[in-house]
């Protein structure tokens, strides 16, 4: 795999680039010196012995003491079990001391970005307590399947409409025409999310709890559900 991509990741966990590119170099080596991490990156010795100096604060690596200095990598999945588990303990730790967000529903939030637009739609579906209309491709959709299945496990209704067959158990699942690359999402008739979907940072989507918007979109979700049932109607006639 190219090492870019994991360098990337490694960013998300809070290594700087430096940081994720001398990692990298580490695993591939064993163990360095400053010296040696230098000459096989290409970085200043000064910046090499910062970034491992960072290495080790994160419990990324380890400095193996001797005539010559020495640093080894952590191993990946317990680095990065270290640092999610710190996360958890911060975040509860966050949920019982931050002020409390008075949320309004009255306005328009504009999310930007794909990944930004399924972060929403990943908080969106754990917070549903009742009922779920999802209309997008089938091929999205299919991503968020074993969230899907989980809400149908414990009774929350998912309804979909989508372009294809689909196996999400225990769904009501209404067949369309082609459907372009947008989302439209309804949780528990209280908010919506609806915009582009192409997997690109461009993407938009426009998140709302206003009641009256909300009810425009339940309507035409409904008449698009209506549609379809009539358009199948006909068909078994014929």
């Amino acid at each position: 795999m190219d090492e870019s991509i994991i360098v990337e990741k490694l960013l998300e966990f809070g290594l700087t680039r430096q940081e994720a590119v001398i990692y990298v170099c580490l695993f591939k080596s064993g163990e360095l010196t400053g010296y040696e991490v230098a000459k096989q990156t290409g970085i200043s010795r000064s910046n090499v012995y910062s970034a491992l100096a960072g290495l080790v604060e994160k419990g990324a690596a380890y400095l193996l003491e001797g005539s010559a200095n020495k640093y080894t990598p952590v191993a990946i999945e317990e680095f990065c079990d270290n640092k999610i588990r710190s996360l958890e303990e911060q975040k509860k730790f966050l949920l019982e001391h931050a002020p409390h967000m008075e949320v309004s529903k009255e306005g328009y939030i504009t999310i930007e970005g794909y990944r930004h637009i399924c972060d929403k739609m990943h908080h969106m579906l754990k917070s549903a307590t009742q009922r779920i209309y999802m209309s997008a491709p089938a091929h999205f959709i299919m991503k968020w399947q074993n969230e899907l299945l989980k809400l149908t496990d414990i009774g929350i209704k998912v309804v979909l409409i989508t372009d294809e067959e689909l196996e999400v158990e225990k769904s009501i699942l209404y067949l369309s025409g082609k459907k372009e690359e947008q989302i439209r999402l309804i949780i528990d008739s209280q908010y919506v999310l609806t915009g582009e979907i192409t997997g690109k940072d461009s993407d938009t989507c426009l998140y709302c709890g206003q009641q009256n918007f909300v009810n425009v979109f339940k309507e035409a979700l409904r008449n698009e559900i209506k549609l379809i049932e009539l358009t199948e109607k006909r068909s078994e006639i014929q």
